[in-house]
């Protein structure tokens, strides 16, 4: 949770989304990696998305043992886990995962990145959803 919460908020990226990713997606040199699978509401599978990473989000990836494939090595069912008890042993109320993706948009927002960063970072094609 120390590092996949705050990876989650400067990426946001769904958990799902964050499970999936894998160090031979990774481009460091250009602060870019791909989401596979990135969830449309007009595609049903096969969506793969280059991403920009914040620098935030690329230090924390750096950081993450290169052990297997994945770049956060367990699945979205434990990581939801761990989340909930989380949230319940710090006796917070009404946090989901997902909302740390609104989080992460606004915190970007509020540290200057234009709506044309911010689509990179989500992955958007479209800038409507931002505005």
């Amino acid at each position: 949770m120390f590092t996949l919460i705050p990876f989650a908020i400067f990426t946001t990226r769904r958990l799902e989304e964050i499970t999936w990713l894998r160090w031979a997606d990774l481009n460091e040199q250009h602060s870019e990696i791909i989401v596979l699978d990135m969830k449309h509401p007009g595609e049903k599978g096969g969506n793969d998305v280059r991403v920009t990473l914040t620098p935030e989000a690329l230090r924390i990836i750096q950081v993450q043992l290169r052990e297997g494939e994945r770049t956060f090595p367990c699945s979205a069912e434990s990581a939801s886990a761990a989340f909930i008890r989380a949230i319940q042993l710090l006796w917070i109320e009404d946090l989901h995962f997902h909302d740390l993706r609104h989080e992460g948009i606004s915190r970007l927002f509020e540290m200057g990145w234009t709506i044309l960063q911010v689509a990179t970072v989500r992955g958007h094609r479209s800038w409507l959803l931002l505005k």
